[in-house]
């Protein structure tokens, strides 16, 4: 596991995660760097295969989790995903809002509205739905015995806070992911729940290679103007930013939106 040399307050002993979207890229680098710190993790997808497979990764480096089948964009399976937690692992201490699709890559005016609305449904109501049902379950739950907080991250994008053409439902629902952070971090900080978010930049993960191969392009054509490192950034990097947030190491930090973007926004 991945916990040599983490402080105290670093590690997630003894907490109850959930990681959406957590089969593959981001998702599944995150349970597995949330298990490697103490954490019990739930992982869900919506490919159950998917989630099973990190589920055996990170079993086989001696942590613990399971699996559940999840569409986040439908609310009685997300209930049934914090259910499934609680029923599992005790209790709900941390949930790292993951899932998400790719961008429309259409103009406005040519959008394909039912296009438009399954990423909307996908990338921002999800992530209304799953802070809904997961911060329902913190608050059921009371203050924690060691006045540590709870924590949801939500995960946005450099597209957040900078439009990208071509993408008008991706960067409408990306932002809309950080109002939602910031509202739900000023409506639950006096409950003790902690609610911020991440926002990667170009990440090698399946959902950009599939992206650079409809563009016939190259990561050595992109990452230069993506990145002031030249390369693409690794999914272990951002998930890093994601535990951290879920770690009592960042008690005093809420409704934050971390940028894990290697310099690109300060172009």
């Amino acid at each position: 596991m991945n916990d040599k040399g983490v402080s105290a307050a670093n590690r997630l002993d003894g907490k109850a995660a959930i990681v959406t979207g957590g089969g593959m890229g981001m998702g599944a680098a995150t349970a597995r760097i949330m298990a490697g710190y103490g954490a019990s993790v739930l992982v869900a997808d919506r490919d159950l295969a998917a989630a099973q497979n990190t589920v055996a990764a990170i079993v086989a480096a001696g942590g613990v989790a399971s699996a559940v089948a999840c569409d986040v964009g439908e609310e009685d399976q997300v209930a049934a995903m914090v259910a499934t937690c609680v029923a599992t692992y005790g209790r709900l201490d941390c949930a790292v809002n993951n899932a998400a699709i790719a961008p429309d890559l259409l103009p406005i005016h040519e959008a394909d509205m039912a296009v438009w609305d399954r990423v909307i449904h996908i990338d921002l109501r999800s992530v209304m739905l799953c802070m809904k049902h997961e911060i329902r379950q913190m608050l059921a739950q009371g203050d924690r015995p060691d006045r540590a907080t709870y924590s949801v991250v939500n995960i946005g994008s450099v597209s957040s806070v900078r439009p990208q053409p071509g993408n008008s439902a991706y960067v409408a629902a990306k932002h809309g992911v950080i109002g939602l952070t910031k509202t739900g971090s000023i409506e639950y900080a006096p409950k003790g729940i902690r609610v911020n978010a991440v926002m990667p930049g170009a990440i090698d993960t399946p959902m950009l290679r599939g992206a650079l191969a409809d563009t016939g392009f190259t990561e050595a054509d992109f990452a230069p103007a993506l990145s002031l490192f030249g390369r693409f950034g690794r999914p272990e990097e951002v998930a890093e930013a994601s535990a951290w947030l879920c770690s009592d190491a960042s008690s005093y930090v809420t409704g934050h939106a971390l940028a894990v973007e290697a310099g690109y926004l300060t172009r």
